[in-house]
């Protein structure tokens, strides 16, 4: 058990500094590796990649507060972007996440991989947008949000990999993306958890010290991890060319795809 708690604490360490470097919660790492963990403590399969992204999303809750205020104190939110878009986000995540917890295990683990790969190519390319181009409308922004809302709570993430990418195609610079994503994962980390706890309260075989689709142990060990690393993440975004972490984080997302393509085949 000792090791277990380890293995989340470090898991919490790098969901932290990914948080603050790329602005996408950690999600997209940490899912993998409470799979590893439930496993390890023998979780039922049936509701194993439900309790992953449940616990995934509670943790951003806390990571997002870190990181978004380190950010913040470098002027890298645009909170005027935030407003307009975070009323889409709380309702996509919700649904979103009701939706979810009635799929099966094998669809979402098979959607997580899809996903993955599908950053990693976003990363690689790394395309410039049309200096013309700009964000749209308080409409085609809630549109957006739900879209991005939705999409995260399949993936248990912060929406750093969905938001960040629009934001850019919109010429947000990089590093204000970056800062407002991660303010932008806040409400969806609590929409997301509100979602998987409902949808989980009456789930039989959860592991004990479960609240719905939430691990607490596992919450708490990433927690105090994620919050103290995220600002050096903060720190790292702001010194560091994005570009290759961008190329060195998109081969990270194709191992752990292919990680999990191979377990499910």
């Amino acid at each position: 058990m000792i090791t277990i708690l380890l293995i989340y604490t470090a898991v919490g360490a790098i969901a932290g500094i990914l948080a603050g470097l790329l602005g996408i919660g950690g999600g997209i790492v940490v899912v993998p590796m409470l799979l590893y963990c439930f496993t390890g403590q023998g979780v039922s399969h049936e509701v194993i990649m439900h309790l992953a992204l449940g616990t995934s999303m509670a943790s951003i809750m806390f990571t997002a507060i870190s990181s978004f205020i380190a950010h913040h104190r470098h002027g890298a939110v645009h909170w005027d972007i935030v407003r307009q878009i975070v009323l889409g986000i709380l309702i996509g995540t919700f649904l979103g996440s009701c939706i979810a917890a009635r799929l099966s295990t094998g669809f979402l683990s098979g959607f997580f991989v899809v996903f993955l790969y599908y950053v990693a190519i976003q990363l690689i390319l790394n395309r410039t947008p049309r200096p013309s181009r700009h964000l749209p409308g308080k409409l085609g922004m809630f549109g957006a949000g739900n879209i991005i809302g939705a999409v995260s709570s399949f993936v248990g993430i912060g929406g750093g990999a969905l938001s960040v990418p629009f934001m850019v195609w919109c010429n947000i610079p990089m590093h204000h993306a970056i800062g407002t994503s991660a303010a932008i994962g806040f409400p969806i980390a609590v929409a997301g958890t509100i979602g998987y706890v409902y949808t989980g309260l009456f789930t039989a075989d959860l592991p004990r010290y479960s609240v719905g689709y939430v691990y607490l142990p596992g919450l708490a060990g990433i927690v105090c991890a994620s919050v103290l690393t995220a600002p050096l993440g903060v720190r790292f975004a702001h010194t560091l060319p994005v570009k290759r972490l961008k190329q060195v984080f998109a081969v990270l997302l194709a191992i752990m795809g292919t990680r999990m393509l191979l377990g499910l085949l």
